[in-house]
């Protein structure tokens, strides 16, 4: 049964973004795709291809000169680094403006109501990525560009965004760190990188660092004790997510043990969270995760999820 109301974005130029022997690889994205495909996720629900994101709209959270300073970072050939761990091959630049127009996209849908629920298939991810600054495989940071533009509709004077990645979301508490209408919700694994913001303390900013090894019940009874007061309190016109997938006990990057029941608890959880406050307003992005067959599973999870509660 097609669902019209939630929507997969995506483009497959973002695996035109492509470092030798790197984690954050293009094959990432064709696993989730294929994985989609042979599960029928993608025929119940609609595909749209992203456009990419222009400067302008870019500029909302990144300054003109960092941008610029991307813009024209990319090679002609071979790969280079912008940051000790992000690099540019040629074509990153365009699937990095794809991510970020996907996830741009994908909230002035939402908000006009063509969709309800949306999860943006694309690379590279974006929450590392600071005000000036790439990080952790980030560029441009795409969920923080959604709930920017999401905060200049009329409509909205609060959003939401939960991030489960099994590294911390810098990048995006970096950008709204003084915005107390942007509730930021994140896991991820303790004494682990990138090592910044990781005790940031404003009342808006909810980090739930995870001891290595914690496992998904672990992360159950923190997130209905710590997450799902706040949220509820925040009452967010827009649920924004920041879907990594590394806290996976199969991933070879972290050391969290989650499995891909604990991602359908917590998308359902936040579903519901959407129906009381956001009339079930939802954007959803990918960001991490490396092992293959446990991102396109978790990845089946959540779409799943999305979609399955979408039609109840």
């Amino acid at each position: 049964m097609m669902n019209d109301l939630t929507r997969l974005y995506t483009h497959p130029d973002c695996e035109l973004h492509e470092m030798p022997r790197h984690p954050e690889r293009p094959d990432r994205l064709r696993s989730i795709m294929s994985r989609l495909t042979a599960s029928g996720i993608i025929s119940e629900t609609s595909v749209v291809l992203a456009s990419e994101v222009s400067d302008d709209i870019l500029s909302k959270i990144h300054p003109e000169t960092y941008i610029e300073s991307i813009n024209k970072s990319e090679p002609e050939s071979t790969v280079i680094k912008v940051e000790r761990d992000t690099y540019m091959s040629r074509g990153s630049l365009r699937a990095s403006k794809l991510a970020a127009g996907a996830c741009a996209a994908a909230t002035r849908d939402v908000l006009s109501g063509d969709a309800r629920r949306v999860f943006c298939a694309v690379r590279p991810p974006g929450h590392h990525a600071e005000i000036t600054a790439a990080m952790g495989f980030c560029l441009f940071n795409n969920i923080a560009l959604a709930a920017e533009l999401a905060l200049a509709n009329e409509s909205v004077s609060r959003v939401a965004i939960v991030d489960f990645d099994v590294h911390h979301c810098n990048g995006t508490v970096d950008i709204f760190k003084d915005r107390p209408e942007v509730l930021v919700c994140s896991s991820f694994q303790e004494h682990f990188y990138p090592h910044r913001y990781l005790d940031f303390t404003n009342p808006h900013i909810l980090n739930m660092p995870l001891e290595k090894d914690a496992t998904g019940d672990q992360f159950r009874a923190r997130a209905e004790r710590e997450w799902l007061p706040a949220l509820e309190n925040h009452k967010p016109d827009v649920l924004f997510i920041s879907a990594g997938f590394d806290a996976h006990t199969e991933d070879p990057l972290g050391e969290l043990r989650f499995v891909e029941s604990d991602y359908a608890w917590i998308t359902s959880q936040l579903i519901s969270i959407a129906e009381r406050f956001c009339g079930g307003r939802i954007v959803s992005t990918l960001e991490g995760g490396y092992d293959l067959d446990a991102l396109a599973r978790s990845v089946e999870t959540h779409m799943g999820t999305l979609i399955r509660d979408s039609l109840v």
